[in-house]
């Protein structure tokens, strides 16, 4: 029996799965980052091979659907795809951004849009046919707003705004000083910049900037309502440009800011796709992404329906 391996490569961890073509889960694994854009091709594919070796008993797997961080362009596609045939550890490969694995887990069809909205925001989108819609995702560079990083941001702004006088009157200056044990906010802005506190720890005040907004405070509020027009707005152009406006297409929903499903910004995600495209169907993505990739795998390997409800089974118990 064929066997593919699934690889999801994410910029925290990677995960790994060696399935058969009847959709069996044979082992699966976790391993570092994968981090080309820093580390380079070879060192990020070195991760994967290294815990793809400890799977692969029985020699190369036939098929490998990796999809994977930092493969934002047809050139890194390809660099990446160059890398992993010259492992051999698969006879057939396959690169994609890890977006597009979301999507596979999470719609019903191997077409739809799914708009990612973790650290950062991407989307992308694929029609019936096949053709795809996708944004360079380079954050504000390239037209980017939101995900925790910047939200988190835009609550340590406006709650210092607040407490030196520049801004309204908002529940977020009590929210940034109470989770850091500070008595002002100022106290946190200043141990960022002395670097006595990481930045990447701001990340940890999105979960309290949607039970703020829940309290019902416009600032707060305003930026929810901000980052729900962000994610509706990259999914209605992901479908105006694949012709899916008027299609019962799925939308779905990834990345720990959207599954989350906060109450509020999910009601606005919906009605802000369902006015311009009223028959999508909003999904809130529940499968692992690798997940996606194994099932994107049988699609290569022109699987049996039977295979691709063993996955989603098997995934879905794990979660």
């Amino acid at each position: 029996m064929r066997t593919l391996l699934a690889v999801d490569g994410g910029n925290s961890k990677t995960d790994l799965a060696l399935v058969a073509e009847d959709g069996t889960v044979l082992a699966t694994t976790r391993t570092g980052p994968f981090l080309p854009q820093s580390a380079g091709v070879e060192a990020a594919v070195d991760v994967v091979d290294r815990a793809a070796r400890d799977l692969l008993n029985d020699g190369p797997a036939d098929v490998l659907a990796a999809y994977l961080a930092g493969a934002d362009f047809p050139s890194e596609e390809e660099a990446l795809r160059a890398e992993f045939l010259l492992r051999g550890c698969a006879k057939e490969v396959t690169v994609a951004n890890d977006v597009f694995a979301v999507l596979r887990a999470g719609t019903s069809r191997s077409w739809g849009v799914a708009v990612v909205c973790g650290a950062g925001i991407n989307a992308v989108g694929v029609g019936p046919s096949g053709e795809t819609a996708r944004f360079p995702a380079l954050g504000r560079r390239s037209g980017d707003w939101g995900g925790g990083e910047e939200l988190a941001d835009w609550v340590l702004w406006h709650a210092a705004r607040m407490e030196d006088g520049r801004g309204p009157s908002t529940a977020l200056a009590e929210l940034v000083a109470g989770h850091f044990g500070t008595a002002t906010v100022e106290e946190v802005v200043l141990s960022l910049h002395f670097g006595d506190l990481s930045p990447a720890r701001l990340h940890e005040l999105v979960p309290g900037l949607f039970t703020v907004a829940a309290g019902g405070d416009p600032v707060a509020r305003e930026v929810v309502a901000r980052q729900a027009e962000e994610v509706a707005v990259m999914a209605r152009v992901c479908l105006h440009r694949l012709g899916l406006l008027g299609v019962d297409a799925e939308v779905v929903l990834g990345g720990s800011v959207l599954t989350a499903k906060d109450p509020y910004m999910h009601g606005l995600i919906e009605a802000a796709i369902g006015a311009s495209a009223p028959r999508a169907r909003v999904v809130v993505g529940t499968l692992p992404p690798v997940a996606g990739a194994a099932l994107a795998g049988l699609d290569l390997l022109h699987a049996d329906e039977s295979a691709y409800t063993r996955v989603r089974e098997r995934f879905r118990r794990s979660e």
